[in-house]
């Protein structure tokens, strides 16, 4: 890989897991969870960490607060419409943070506001300059996005950023909000606004980019090429519909192609693998094997060529090294490691746990011990972020099942769910479907069950299972995985933890926040 030089520009990078990705349709966190992913992020040196919409509802209020209030490097930031309500309460989730940034936002194309704003041009523009001269009450560092800027009218554009910078935007956001503009394209948006715009060199261009199109990484690095010094991503791309560009993907191609792209950041690549599993296990949402950078894949080789290659030379067909992105196997720990072993190992892999956590995985790394031979990496960090993921008003009493070629699968479940205990039985068609049939003669509710995705931890037939699964109920749906060596009770753990982020959704109705 080539070396960084200091002396290069430097690229803020800004991420959106804990707002925008939040909104991958089931993706919602618990609020312990967003504290984890938060401190990942600063950790790794992320700028700025977008940490919510605190109008939204209560609970990502609560959350903004705390983060803006336990981060230690890192800009926090929340989002805002233009409404005082809205601007009122981001400023005051982070009234606690050491560095506060207000995010305010508006639509500007010709689309947005006929259908969605119902508004005109004038009506908009007077809603920039009210809402980014509020926001400077509460802070220095205001970031204003034209949202649907690449589907927004030249000339109108460049008044409404004008207006933003005039008003005391220190960051001019560009979003491609629906993912629909090329690179080139994006690059001469970029350009043009930098040379156009009246005091263009005051503030920060920053890229916002979608991937309808599988365009997102693409453009936000043609942004850069074109002056943007700020790009917003999330860890594995996640986000609204097709997702947001991968902050993984645009650091590594920052570092790797540093030959043509001569720019540096802050962010420390080697905690990717962690931080990749701790926002997928957090928000239910599998990582493709085949994900650049942070897939199962990304450093498989299983061609006899390739790996004829490797063996000669690890460059004929690595750019990059795993352990560039924390990708590093390890020698595995066995049933008959100690506690000592157990701490050093969670140490050479970056994780910091205090002691009350510490003892609960020491307990769950035994127990998986006496059934696998050996406990590689992942193992460790599946169960750590199972840990994370469990919720205490969804959990699982007792589960037996019985299956067989010729008798009919059978399941019975006692279940404590929202500070009551439930017991059911059913019989289902195989062993998994028994199981969620025996959960919905326990605890009787409606919701349909979109996706159900069980995976492989390690390899092997002794590997834990890692089942994640999305239900749906009246256009809401909720994301939750779970670990265990029995896909069965990995499954209907996961189910019943889906099922409590789908009915406290459904309870907070919180404000539907923008793309």
């Amino acid at each position: 890989m080539t070396n960084l030089n200091e002396g290069l520009e430097r690229v803020i990078i800004f991420d959106t897991t804990l707002r925008d990705g939040e909104q991958s349709p089931g993706a919602a966190m618990t609020y312990q969870q967003k504290l984890e992913v938060a401190e990942m992020l600063d950790a790794m040196g992320v700028d700025v960490i977008e940490a919510g919409f605190p109008i939204a509802s209560p609970g990502d209020f609560t959350a903004v607060a705390d983060i803006a209030k336990r981060t230690k490097r890192a800009v926090v930031c929340g989002l805002a419409r233009t409404g005082v309500k809205d601007i009122e309460r981001a400023g005051e989730a982070l009234k606690g943070a050491a560095r506060p940034r207000i995010h305010t936002f508006i639509s500007t194309s010709p689309v947005h506001m006929q259908y969605k704003l119902k508004m005109g041009p004038n009506a908009v523009l007077d809603a920039i300059g009210a809402s980014v001269t509020l926001a400077r009450r509460y802070t220095d560092d205001v970031e204003w996005s034209a949202e649907d800027a690449t589907r927004t009218e030249w000339e109108f554009l460049v008044r409404c950023v004008e207006l933003a910078i005039r008003s005391g935007a220190t960051t001019i956001n560009i979003p491609d909000t629906v993912g629909y503009a090329t690179a080139d394209e994006y690059y001469q948006l970029i350009m043009r606004l930098r040379t156009t715009v009246a005091d263009a060199d005051t503030v920060v261009f920053s890229t916002h980019c979608h991937d309808d199109l599988g365009h997102a990484v693409a453009n936000s690095i043609a942004g850069v090429r074109a002056g943007a010094r700020q790009v917003e991503c999330s860890m594995n791309g996640i986000g609204e519909r097709a997702g947001n560009a991968a902050l993984e993907e645009i650091v590594m191609a920052l570092r790797v192609r540093n030959d043509l792209l001569p720019y540096r950041t802050d962010v420390d690549p080697t905690f990717f693998a962690r931080a990749s599993k701790l926002v997928a296990n957090a928000t239910g949402l599998v990582v493709p094997p085949n994900k650049a950078i942070v897939g199962k894949n990304a450093f498989a080789h299983e061609s006899g060529i390739h790996q004829d290659g490797m063996l000669k030379h690890v460059e004929t067909y690595e750019i990059m090294r795993p352990e560039d992105v924390g990708a590093v196997g390890s020698l595995p720990l066995g049933k008959l490691s100690g506690r000592h072993a157990f701490h050093e190992k969670l140490a050479a892999l970056g994780i910091a746990l205090d002691e009350e956590t510490i003892g609960g995985a020491f307990a769950r790394f035994k127990l998986l011990a006496d059934t696998k031979k050996e406990v590689f990496d992942d193992d460790l960090v599946a169960i750590i972020g199972d840990l994370s993921a469990s919720m205490p008003e969804a959990d699982i009493v007792e589960l037996t099942y019985t299956a067989g070629r010729s008798v009919t699968p059978h399941a019975a479940i006692t279940i404590r769910y929202a500070g009551e205990t439930y017991t059911g039985e059913a019989s289902g068609d195989g062993s998994v479907d028994a199981a969620i049939a025996a959960i919905r003669d326990a605890y009787p509710h409606y919701a349909e069950l979109v996706s159900f995705i069980p995976e492989a931890v390690t390899r092997g037939a002794d590997s834990q299972a890692r089942v994640s699964v999305t239900l749906s109920k009246i256009g809401k749906t909720a994301s939750a995985s779970a670990v265990h060596t029995d896909t069965v009770e990995a499954t209907a753990l996961a189910y019943l933890r889906a099922l409590a982020k789908l009915e406290a959704s459904a309870r907070a109705a919180p404000t539907d926040p923008p793309t």
